[in-house]
């Protein structure tokens, strides 16, 4: 990935340390309140900022085999970590109809996310490199791509997810709760329990393996978008991960506030479409500069999210999420 291997080495090994104090400070399953949720969110932005920086000043050090001056390095990894935040808020969404659909306790739902995200981590870092090698090998897969983002934009633009309902009759989820002994509730925040003389999962294991694939489906939209604004695979990496460590306590920020971003999914079409124009401009003479790139991604999200914030739904439209619950065999 690059010829000196200490900076992603000293990245991971950050990123291990951090995973390690978060589930040092979770132990006991405790819910998670709103005040230590914005601490932390507030925490993880200050890291992406200071890395950034990091980047701006060291960057001739950390890659010197790029063509990429610090200046352009730094605003690739602020419009990459930009684009992948703002996707990773949809994700939340997909999150609170899993916890809705399965009925997970709120002390639970932090060790879930945990591994939800360690799972993403590892699942992106395969994909970046994979693609970084494909990309490399075949430049047009790059059109592909666009192509890839604007159809997701303009069918994000005009469907709407119901993933409770597509959680609840899900024909795998189904076949995996008859196949596998479970029990029929949960066990604390147990994935494995023995009972009855034999080993048995818990629905607990059920919702992450259900969170594990919703990030795989939006993997490939996120990882394709960042491509759009760099092919260095360093960069990539970087931003997906300092983008998803700040993931779990931004859930608990957001969650009280997700009736309210009726506007945010045209938002982020709107995104992804224009990321797919960059990505197929990028070798003509209307190639999209990433300070201009910056600055679009920047002003619809910050539009979509102003206007449905300052737009206070009819009390009989708020939307909530059911606890509808998944029937599991005893």
């Amino acid at each position: 990935m690059l010829n000196h291997a200490w900076p992603i080495i000293g990245f991971n090994l950050f990123v291990l340390a951090m995973l390690a104090l978060d589930l040092y400070l979770h132990r006991n399953n405790k819910e998670v309140s709103l005040r230590h949720a914005l601490g932390w969110s507030a925490v993880w932005v200050a890291m992406a900022i200071a890395f950034n920086l990091i980047i701006f000043f060291f960057w001739g050090t950390l890659s010197p085999e790029s063509t990429l001056s610090s200046h352009e390095a730094a605003l690739a990894f602020a419009t990459g970590y930009l684009i992948e935040k703002s996707l990773s808020v949809d994700n939340l969404f997909v999150f609170a109809m899993i916890f809705s659909a399965f009925a997970v306790p709120r002390a639970y739902q932090h060790k879930v996310l945990f591994y939800g995200v360690v799972g993403a981590l590892v699942m992106r870092g395969v994909m970046i490199l994979a693609g970084s090698a494909l990309i490399a090998r075949y430049h047009w897969l790059l059109y592909v791509f666009g192509v890839l983002l604007i159809f997701t934009g303009i069918k994000m633009a005009m469907h709407k997810n119901d993933a409770t309902n597509d959680i609840s009759n899900s024909r795998w989820l189904k076949a995996l709760s008859r196949r596998l002994p479970m029990t029929d509730g949960f066990r604390g925040a147990a994935f494995w329990v023995r009972e009855h003389g034999r080993w048995m999962a818990t629905p607990l294991l059920l919702v992450v393996l259900v969170v594990e694939l919703s990030d795989l489906m939006f993997a490939i939209d996120s990882i394709p978008a960042i491509f759009a604004v760099t092919t260095d695979p360093f960069l990539v990496y970087t931003a997906n991960v300092m983008a998803l460590l700040g993931l779990r306590s931004l859930f608990f920020v957001l969650e009280s506030l997700m009736d309210r971003f009726r506007y945010l999914n045209y938002g982020l079409a709107v995104m992804l479409s224009f990321v797919g124009v960059k990505m197929l401009l990028l070798d003509t003479a209307w190639a999209i500069p990433t300070p201009v790139s910056l600055l679009v991604i920047a002003t619809v999200l910050g539009a979509s999210i102003s206007l449905s914030l300052l737009r206070k739904p009819a009390v009989s439209q708020v939307m909530t999420l059911p606890s509808v619950g998944v029937s599991l065999p005893k």
